[in-house]
C-alpha cells in the first residue's frame, strides 16, 4: 500500500510541475515546434536515466521511493501523448517539416539526455559516493 502513496504523491507533484512548465512563455520564441513539451521530455529523460542508474547500479534506493520518483513524478511530468498530439496538430496544419523536426529532435535529444544521465550517474555520482565511503572507512579506523 505504501508504494501507491509514493506513486500518488510523485504523480501529483510531477503533474503540477508539467502544468507550470507548459505555461511558461519563452521570450522571443515564435516557432511552430512546442518548445515547452520538448524541454519537459528531454529533462524527464535525463532525470529518469540519472535516478534509475543511481537506484540500480550506484546505490541501493528504497523501492517505494524509486517508484514515487520514476513512475509517479517523472511519469506524470513527461508526456509522450502530448508530443504525439502536438505532432498531429502540426501535420493537420500542413507544418510537415516542423512535425518531422519536432519528433526527430525530441527523440534524439531524449536519447542524448538519457545517455548523459546514465554517464553522469555512473561516473560522477559513484566517485562522490566512493569518496564518502572512503572517508567513512577512515573515520572507522580512528
Amino acid at each position: 500500500m505504501k508504494k501507491y502513496i509514493f506513486i500518488a504523491c510523485g504523480g501529483f507533484l510531477g503533474a503540477i510541475l508539467r502544468f507550470a512548465v507548459k505555461g511558461w512563455q519563452i521570450p522571443g520564441y515564435n516557432e511552430n515546434i512546442p518548445l515547452n513539451t520538448l524541454i519537459i521530455n528531454v529533462v524527464g529523460s535525463f532525470l529518469l536515466a540519472l535516478i534509475l542508474t543511481i537506484a540500480y547500479e550506484v546505490r541501493d534506493m528504497n523501492a517505494d521511493v524509486r517508484l514515487g520518483i520514476a513512475t509517479g513524478f517523472l511519469g506524470a511530468f513527461t508526456t509522450f501523448s502530448t508530443l504525439c498530439k502536438e505532432t498531429v496538430a502540426l501535420l493537420k496544419n500542413g507544418e510537415y517539416f516542423s512535425a518531422l523536426s519536432y519528433v526527430t529532435v525530441s527523440v534524439m535529444l531524449g536519447f542524448a539526455a538519457a545517455y548523459f544521465g546514465m554517464v553522469l550517474a555512473c561516473e560522477t555520482v559513484s566517485k562522490v559516493l566512493g569518496k564518502e565511503e572512503e572517508e567513512a572507512e577512515g573515520d572507522d579506523e580512528n
